[in-house]
């Protein structure tokens, strides 16, 4: 073989093996979730500041107290909703030893959750501006502006630059998002491996699996009553938050009702190996016939000769 050829053989090679490689590891999981997070960095230094559309002094719905004291900080938030949800489950994998795949799977469905869903809440806060219903009382704007026209951020006297724009980030509520990510993922877990969906199972078990959406539900009422959010918001972010823990979760588990539902997927090198011993099987079988054919082809044309070599020797 020259050298032209060997080069020209040698990155095939190593790139059929890379993308053997790519297939059959989680590392295409973890270089999305380095993604989401360089995306939320970016985000929060080069495009903090939301859009700021026109309001007007007379609407009511932006005319509620701004609430220094919530009843649900964003610190305790992240207790709630992320604190618990992953010492649950470190709890479970310490005492019951599930195994190092079904432990690996189960944590990385949980930080695609709440990792994809805060990315996501943030760009569109940033992107749509909605004034949240304590905005007046944020702006604190100018003595004589008048109510019953179009006004834009400039007429407000306060200082405090994140406390002003925090009032354009209303749409969808962050708070829900992100309990219904974490909660709600929780509550996914909780489901399948207690078989909570399947027939005739008991009431102890569907209310352990459904509590962690509860606690999301409270989380995410709390915002209406600080004033921080009207019910467009709460339920735009609550359904975020549960459809991306439900996607993040079906990404490794079967279905609530497979009867195998607290079993993952298998390791994707696993599904590679059976889908290439599927292949060689299937090459194998394909050959088998195909010799079995050439047999009987050859068969035939020994039978066909035979009577006439048996005349030939009769004749000698």
């Amino acid at each position: 073989m020259s050298a032209t050829a060997t080069r020209s053989v040698v990155p095939s090679g190593f790139l059929a093996s890379l993308s053997r490689f790519w297939a059959r590891s989680y590392i295409p999981d973890y270089l999305g979730l380095a993604a989401v997070l360089a995306a939320h960095t970016i985000q929060g230094f080069f495009f903090r500041e939301p859009f700021h559309p026109q309001f007007t002094l007379d609407n009511p719905a932006i005319q509620h107290p701004h609430a220094l004291h919530e009843r649900v900080p964003v610190l305790w938030l992240f207790i709630c909703a992320g604190g618990i949800p992953l010492g649950a489950l470190i709890l479970w994998a310490v005492l019951f030893r599930p195994g190092w795949h079904k432990v690996h799977v189960t944590i990385l469905g949980f930080f695609i959750s709440v990792m994809v869903t805060s990315l996501i809440t943030d760009i569109i806060k940033n992107a749509i501006g909605r004034p949240r219903p304590d905005l007046i009382d944020r702006c604190k704007p100018q003595l004589g502006t008048p109510g019953h026209t179009l006004l834009d951020f400039d007429v407000c006297t306060e200082t405090n630059h994140h406390t002003l724009n925090d009032g354009f980030r209303s749409f969808p509520s962050g708070h829900s998002s992100f309990s219904f990510a974490g909660l709600g993922y929780l509550s996914f877990f909780l489901t399948s491996q207690l078989r909570a969906l399947h027939p005739r199972v008991d009431l102890f078990r569907i209310f352990v699996a459904f509590t962690p959406l509860v606690g999301a539900a409270l989380i995410a009422l709390s915002r209406y009553e600080d004033y921080r959010h009207d019910p467009y918001d709460i339920t735009a972010g609550s359904l975020l938050g549960f459809l991306l823990a439900f996607g993040s979760w079906r990404r490794y588990y079967p279905s609530l009702r497979s009867q195998h539902c607290n079993t993952p997927y298998p390791t994707r090198d696993a599904e590679f190996r059976k889908e290439e011993e599927w292949h060689h099987k299937r090459r194998d079988e394909e050959e088998m016939v195909g010799s079995s054919r050439e047999f009987e082809i050859g068969d035939d044309q020994a039978s066909e000769e035979l009577p006439l070599t048996h005349i030939r020797s009769r004749e000698e």
